[in-house]
């Protein structure tokens, strides 16, 4: 059990890291210009029109880093701080979320698969919490129920791992059109691959963090059910 702890902390250490480092390239990024002096709006228009796409709108959302595309109404969703900003930063989550809508488009594997298993995984995200703390409590009396909390757990540890794919993914069509595209150049695409690999450790950190939590839920049932 200590050595799970040992490693718990490490992984949230880890994710206070990535996150800091994520916030301070995006910060340093979002003073650097890219050619043209294109808006992450008019990025994001240009990438989707350049691969036939025509029926994905893109909008502004609020908040800070919360750019996304949601493919139920086919929208790539820029933060305030995207939309409207011609830097390298915003060109690079422009883009990367652009990649999103040609996942959708051409029916990329992984992007469909985590698409079909959402609203299980809501579901899941909704009571595991109540279902896993009942299940501690009652674990002599209805075992049964805590090992139910684990499954749904375990399906939000596969959506992680799931989504790693996919994001890395959209990282790499994102990285090729705005090298081809020239949007970015020789000076500042090193600075669109750095701000798309620290977005990117972010969910591999998230990954690692849900299956040590999960193995912890499993460790406590196992050693539970032998006393």
């Amino acid at each position: 059990m200590l050595n799970y702890w040992v490693l718990f902390i490490v992984i949230m250490f880890a994710s206070w890291l990535v996150s800091s480092r994520l916030k301070s390239k995006f910060e340093k990024y979002s003073h650097v210009p890219v050619a043209g002096g294109m808006t992450g709006r008019q990025v994001a228009e240009k990438m989707l029109r350049d691969n036939g796409i025509y029926d994905v709108t893109v909008t502004c959302t609020p908040g800070h880093l919360t750019d996304h595309y949601n493919p139920l109404t086919k929208t790539v969703n820029l933060s305030e701080s995207v939309y409207g900003s011609a830097s390298v930063a915003a060109a690079a989550v422009a883009a990367h979320e652009c990649g999103h809508a040609l996942q959708h488009a051409t029916a990329y594997a992984p992007l469909k698969f985590r698409s079909a298993i959402v609203p299980v995984v809501s579901f899941a995200s909704g009571i595991m919490s109540w279902v896993l703390l009942a299940g501690m409590l009652m674990i002599n009396m209805f075992p049964g129920l805590m090992l139910f909390g684990i499954c749904l757990f375990a399906l939000t540890t596969l959506f992680s791992f799931v989504t790693l794919p996919v994001e890395i993914n959209a990282s790499r069509r994102a990285l090729l059109w705005l090298k081809v595209s020239g949007i970015t150049d020789d000076y500042n695409h090193d600075m669109a691959v750095d701000a798309l690999k620290s977005a990117a450790y972010t969910y591999v950190v998230a990954a690692l963090g849900s299956l040590a939590t999960l193995l912890y839920y499993v460790m406590l049932f196992v050693g539970a059910r032998r006393e």
